[in-house]
């Protein structure tokens, strides 16, 4: 069986890695994926000096590799760009400037602040008023920009504040989630089903399978499958169990991209 393209991972040029990209490619290769796309990491106007991708040379790594793994993967070249509402006319300049296959769209930050840092996690006690805050960022972010394929992890926040399902569930944020997924819709963005949730522990994907439950309900045909891989060994991480999420919701196909227009895969 072809395995489910990893369209979500992150190399040396992210500074929350030290994976070299044939590293990468080669541990893709080896779990049967014909397709895989790069996402490192670009956040302006981050917290730190973290997280700001110099494209040129990321670009000219990876024009290299598709020229010599064109014959065994396609190698696809996206970034994963952290969203602010105030950054709309940059990201766009940003997005213009380069040939990308795929652009996430990801909210890291509430207020200009980041869940990761436990530093940040100390100013919302009550972790229910974080995760409505940072819903609510999201539906400022997808108004604001809306150029970019797939929204990474919706409820990223949740790895880091982890008090659940006391604090976290759907139902107690209905109204923002179902207001970010009209606007998926909507705008012709992507679903992603990222296990990165998995390996924080969560027991399931970002989303929580009842969101993405929710996004079908709503008539949301269009999902992307991320390991949020920072190494080798985790890419494609629990997919077989994201596959079988998809499939019990009734997905038929996931999306690739490719020039940033869809490619729809057989699960």
């Amino acid at each position: 069986m072809i395995q489910i393209s990893d369209c979500h991972m992150h190399t040396k040029f992210s500074s929350d890695s030290e994976a070299s990209i044939e590293s990468m490619i080669e541990r893709a290769i080896g779990l049967g994926m014909n397709a895989i796309c790069l996402t490192d990491h670009h956040d302006m106007d981050y917290e730190t000096e973290e997280f700001r991708l110099d494209t040129a040379s990321y670009y000219e790594q990876v024009k290299k590799m598709q020229e010599r793994y064109g014959d065994r993967i396609q190698l696809r070249f996206g970034v994963e760009l952290g969203l602010q509402p105030h950054l709309k006319e940059r990201l766009e300049a940003y997005t213009n400037a380069w040939p990308f296959d795929f652009i996430i769209g990801s909210t890291h930050v509430v207020k200009g602040k980041d869940p990761y840092y436990s530093r940040n996690l100390l100013a919302w006690p009550d972790k229910r008023q974080l995760y409505r805050a940072y819903f609510c960022e999201i539906i400022e972010n997808i108004r604001s920009f809306h150029q970019f394929q797939a929204l990474g992890h919706l409820d990223y926040v949740v790895r880091y504040g982890k008090k659940t399902p006391e604090d976290y569930s759907y139902q107690q944020f209905s109204d923002e989630i179902d207001t970010i997924l009209h606007l998926l819709i909507g705008y012709g963005i992507a679903l992603e089903i990222n296990t990165g949730g998995y390996r924080a522990g969560l027991g399931f994907p970002n989303p929580h399978p009842d969101v993405i439950r929710r996004y079908r309900e709503l008539g949301g045909e269009m999902i992307t499958f991320g390991a949020d891989a920072h190494e080798p060994e985790h890419i494609g991480y629990e997919f077989e169990k994201a596959r079988e999420i998809a499939v019990s919701l009734g997905f038929q196909y996931y999306v690739r991209f490719i020039g940033r227009k869809p490619e729809f895969v057989k699960i």
